[in-house]
């Protein structure tokens, strides 16, 4: 007993929550495979089941069955309850009801909700895990109202409309891409008004949780009367995430100007360059079916999902905030200087090398991903390419392989979706453990670099 307690205290906080996530995934996958949650006469293999658990979980979206005709309502019902999981956070909202329990969190815990969202500080973040879940649930309602009534011109039955646009809702706003319509939102892509709520529900999933939470003091600062200075974390991470849209759009509708856009009024082709811009940071949902679009958007769609959204949110890839202090750093390196300087900070360097780190690993993994199942797979490269994109930026947007993938191939998503979704980051302090620290240095020694 005595060993085992030992064990238990010598595995990390990072391996812990991972080890949360798999038990996540578990449980969703014996939920999604409950008779009671499928159709009549449907038969869910444990692989799929699996492959769709972690999707949900990872909140990717990419799905080697029709959810449509694969669950009934109960069914759809825990797939919603797995991506709210999967959306706020295993820790988050596992601090949500202790907390409502009248529980005392303790520092192990804190130091999870830290590592699960994201942070680098323990202060503020059982509050910060309350105000969270609050938040988007709020919006997860309003959004499910507004949808559903919008619906009703679409759909026979209140139930249905209502059942098709709180869905809709949860899977934009946890960025989760799934559409129980089997057509994502394909059938509204000349409702404006739709793709304006979805669109909406969709940037406050991915710009971040502590932007958003910043976003409701700095209202309420008006109120109270008080001073109110955004953190670097929300400057940088809400321009990165507002340029990446704007230049995302611009590429796409020039790319797609002859071609899709063709003879297509300008307002439609605006819409379609705005829809898809924002939806490759993370949600996966789409207007128009991809293979559409030219081989050029569809490579330029995987870098945007390669990057996906910003930290601290229901995104996955490396992350906007990793891109923006690359590219800074990039640009500061050719001028000359030795550091970085925004908004009257300084980066720090730990910060910079991780950033490197994170997008080196990612795109290493990314290509060795392509080539395995470039092999494996029966089917055109550019498909595995956005495949793969879309598994690490826990996307969900696909040119049709998913259904076709091998044994093999489920395996290697999946293990992209939850590479995704916990961050490079993450994944490569589990592997290090607790580490130790070194002891000793050798005499250091220029290397010639480039």
């Amino acid at each position: 007993m005595k060993q085992i307690q030992k064990k238990s205290k010598e595995i990390s906080t990072i391996q812990l929550i991972v080890i949360f996530y798999l038990s996540a995934l578990i449980v969703s996958t014996l939920l999604l495979k409950i008779p009671f949650a499928l159709r009549p006469n449907v038969h869910l293999s444990f692989i799929d089941a699996l492959f769709t658990a972690a999707s949900a979980v990872s909140v990717t979206g990419l799905s080697v069955v029709s959810l449509k005709d694969t669950f009934n309502n109960l069914g759809i019902f825990l797939l919603c309850l797995i991506l709210q999981l999967g959306g706020l956070g295993v820790m988050s909202l596992s601090t949500f009801l202790w907390v409502m329990l009248g529980k005392k969190v303790g520092l192990k815990e804190r130091q999870l909700i830290m590592i699960d969202q994201n942070q680098s500080n323990l202060s503020g973040l059982v509050q910060l895990a309350k105000r969270i879940f609050i938040t988007i649930i709020s919006f997860e309602i309003i959004g499910g109202i507004i949808l559903g009534i919008r619906f009703l011109s679409y759909y026979d039955s209140p139930l249905t409309a209502f059942k098709h646009g709180f869905f809709a809702s949860i899977s934009a706003i946890t960025n989760a891409g799934f559409d129980i319509t089997g057509e994502s939102l394909i059938p509204f892509s000349s409702d404006y008004f739709v793709q304006s709520i979805v669109i909406l529900l969709i940037v406050i999933g991915a710009i971040g949780f502590p932007v958003i939470v910043e976003t409701m003091e700095f209202i309420l600062s008006f109120k109270r009367k008080k001073k109110f200075h955004f953190s670097l974390f929300t400057k940088l991470t809400t321009i990165t995430f507002v340029i990446l849209t704007a230049v995302g759009s611009l590429f796409l509708f020039l790319l797609e100007s002859r071609k899709f856009f063709v003879n297509k009024p300008w307002h439609e082709s605006f819409y379609f360059s705005l829809f898809h811009s924002v939806t490759t940071k993370s949600a996966g949902l789409a207007t128009v079916d991809l293979n559409e679009f030219t081989p050029s958007s569809q490579m330029f769609m995987s870098i945007l999902m390669f990057i996906g959204g910003s930290p601290s949110s229901a995104s996955g890839g490396i992350r906007t905030t990793t891109f923006a202090i690359v590219f800074l750093a990039i640009v500061f390196y050719a001028q000359g200087k030795s550091s970085i300087k925004i908004f009257r900070r300084e980066l720090q360097s730990e910060d910079i090398l991780k950033s490197f780190i994170v997008i080196t690993t990612g795109a290493f993994l990314c290509l060795v991903s392509i080539l395995i199942l470039s092999i494996t797979e029966h089917g055109p490269v550019m498909e595995v390419i956005v495949e793969v994109s879309s598994a690490f930026g826990t996307n969900g947007l696909s040119l049709g392989l998913t259904p076709n993938l091998s044994t093999f191939g489920k395996f290697m998503i999946i293990m992209l979706m939850f590479v995704g979704r916990l961050g490079i980051v993450t994944c490569l302090l589990m592997l290090r453990g607790k580490g130790s620290k070194e002891k000793f240095h050798y005499p250091k020694e220029k290397v010639i670099i480039g």
